[in-house]
């Protein structure tokens, strides 16, 4: 093998199996610059989530259904972007990968800018500006298969929960710093009118125009810092994957642990703006009434957390088990969410909640494991495919969660879950969590 020369722009002799031949202080750079650029693309992912609940109150006029489908459309469109994404780690590599993606966050965020400025804005176009924004989230089926590239297995669980974690903290970032942005002019340009409610003037535009600078700050990081490895295939080498049996299973697995954790966060200030809170039966009955953006940011915050910080578990203890542990927890608080989704006291709003941030929680278990698992499983150059791939299909999520949300009680809605999950527990202990598994990992 040629030795290890790090000295251009695609280094020769990258081998992370082979100490000689890897170079950690690559690895972690590479890791931190395209985990910050993620940070920003999952806000930009869930910016509509943030500023959907606020239309309404700012002289828009859109039905309960309209807003399910406003926030559903990022989520259809990370999932289509992720398809493309997954193809391009080995095509481009990694250094313009991480570059472009931060640059193409801007389209979205100048979007939303202007448009909740003019609430004559057509809804067509808040649907274009929502299908943008899940470009966002449609690098990380790029992100994360080219930053395996740079990890051996053994640190595969820590390094890809690290990356994962950290960037799901964009949607409860988004979601916890949207509503204190809105309060106040921001940087000097109050020449941009602020919107009016019945409680005071508010800036809605705020979090999208303060997102820019920092995506080009991430595509500056990107470009003069990050390098490349010498991974190469073409689009046909890489369809192999759903020759792969596993391909399948997991699939199903990370549409369950990471489609609950983006397809719940997306839609539940709604929900419980819906259910519990001012568009619910309550309104009007009681005061004091649970807003929905002051609390959709936990969920998200939780599911982050455990995930990066579950990472290092994985590794120790290989990702099946605590895929399983995952599945199974949320698999009984969705049940116990159900339970209280046709309320007759506005109260019952904090078993719901607790039930739906211990859900949250184990999302983090589950979605830790499973990506500690890919690399376990499959060969190296399938791995990178599949993390793509299965990422692609879990960031439908949002899109599915919030159209179902739209058809049906939430009741009926939550319960079809449950089924899903148990389904879906059994699958994970089959194949992967029991003893003598024929797909430990």
């Amino acid at each position: 093998m040629t030795t290890l020369d790090t000295s251009g722009r695609v280094i020769q002799g990258w081998s992370p199996e082979e100490p000689d031949h890897w170079d950690s202080r690559i690895a972690w750079r590479t890791l931190w610059i395209s985990t910050f650029v993620l940070i920003i693309g999952f806000a930009t992912w869930y910016l509509v989530s943030a500023v959907a609940p606020m239309l309404n109150q700012i002289g828009f006029d859109l039905s309960k259904s309209q807003l399910y489908w406003l926030t559903s459309i990022a989520g259809l469109s990370c999932g289509l972007f992720r398809l493309i994404f997954m193809f391009l780690p080995p095509i481009i590599g990694t250094r313009k990968l991480v570059t472009l993606s931060s640059l193409l966050f801007i389209i979205p965020m100048l979007g939303w800018f202007f448009a909740v400025q003019d609430t004559s804005t057509p809804y067509w176009w808040l649907l274009a500006l929502s299908f943008l924004s899940g470009i966002g989230g449609g690098v990380f089926s790029g992100f994360m298969p080219s930053t395996g590239y740079f990890f051996p297995k053994r640190m595969s669980g820590t390094a890809l929960g690290l990356q994962a974690g950290i960037g799901n903290f964009g949607i409860s970032f988004i979601q916890l710093v949207a509503p204190w942005l809105m309060g106040f002019t921001l940087l000097g340009i109050g020449f941009v009118a602020p919107q009016r409610t019945t409680a005071g003037q508010i800036y809605v535009h705020n979090p999208a125009i303060f997102l820019v600078p920092w995506a080009i700050v991430g595509a500056i990081l990107a470009w003069t810092l990050l390098k490349d490895v010498p991974v190469k295939a073409n689009f046909r080498q890489q369809i192999d994957i759903f020759g792969n049996k596993n391909t399948w299973i997991l699939t199903v697995v990370y549409l369950m642990t990471f489609g609950a954790f983006s397809g719940f966060a997306a839609q539940m200030a709604l929900l419980i703006n819906q259910t519990f809170g001012a568009d619910s039966q309550f309104a009007g009955q009681f005061e004091d009434l649970p807003k929905g953006a002051a609390f959709a940011f936990l969920g998200p915050l939780i599911g982050a957390l455990v995930r990066a910080l579950w990472g290092p578990l994985c590794d120790k203890f290989g990702g099946a088990i605590w895929t399983f542990v995952g599945c199974v927890g949320m698999t009984v608080f969705t049940a116990v969410a159900a339970l209280f989704l046709n309320p007759t006291d506005p109260d019952q709003f904090w078993w719901f909640l607790g039930a739906m941030l211990t859900m949250f929680f184990f999302t983090g278990l589950g979605n830790a494991g499973t990506f500690k698992q890919m690399p376990m499983i499959l060969p190296q150059r399938q791995a990178g495919g599949v993390i793509g791939w299965t990422g692609a299909i879990g960031a439908f999520g949002p899109f599915i969660v919030g159209v179902l949300l739209s058809l049906m009680p939430a009741a009926t809605f939550f319960w079809g879950c449950v089924v899903y999950f148990a389904i879906t527990t059994v699958l994970v202990w089959v194949y992967y969590a029991r003893p003598n598994a024929p797909f430990p990992g």
